[in-house]
């Protein structure tokens, strides 16, 4: 159930981005209000994280969708990222988005446990952090595979996934 407030003090929300692209609050209530993981589908890699977090999140606050899916191609040029542009992991957060290892941290912020302790990682400066992100990203088919066809989730794990 939904309740609604009068809304008297509108300089507490965030202005408008442009007419073009929406504010943030529409964002938000168009893929929900938590955290978006869009992940190359047909890596095995990320397909192997994907499934990492799905455990750890006991929350159950992380959704997930391929950057080859329609929530990629919709939620993305909204940012200004090409939804062609699959060498990076992107975490949609509180009207944000965030690439490459940046995204990769601010997910362990969701995760139970020690992982959480990732995050202090945010420290390290982007360049050097992403150096080494892109090794991974550069090499990842290589290294782990590709498959076919994005991954399909099984019934129980399906309302995790946007499509």
């Amino acid at each position: 159930m939904l309740i609604f407030r009068k809304v008297t003090n509108i300089s507490r929300f965030p202005r408008q981005v442009s007419a073009q692209k929406g504010c943030y609050l529409c964002k938000m209530n168009e893929i929900g209000p938590n955290p978006v993981v869009l992940f190359d589908g047909v890596c095995n890699f990320c397909n192997y994280w994907v499934q990492f977090a799905i455990k750890r999140d006991r929350k159950k606050k992380l959704r997930f969708a391929a950057l080859q899916g329609e929530t990629a191609h919709q939620q993305l040029p909204k940012f200004g990222i090409s939804p062609t542009s699959l060498t990076s992991v992107i975490l949609l957060d509180k009207g944000k988005a965030y690439t490459q290892s940046s995204a990769a941290i601010r997910i362990c912020k969701y995760l139970s446990g020690g992982w959480k302790l990732c995050y202090g990682l945010i420290i390290i400066p982007k360049f050097i952090r992403d150096f080494f992100y892109n090794i991974i990203a550069r090499n990842r088919y290589k290294w782990y595979g590709k498959r076919e066809a994005c991954m399909v989730p099984t019934p129980e794990l399906r309302d995790r996934f946007l499509n």
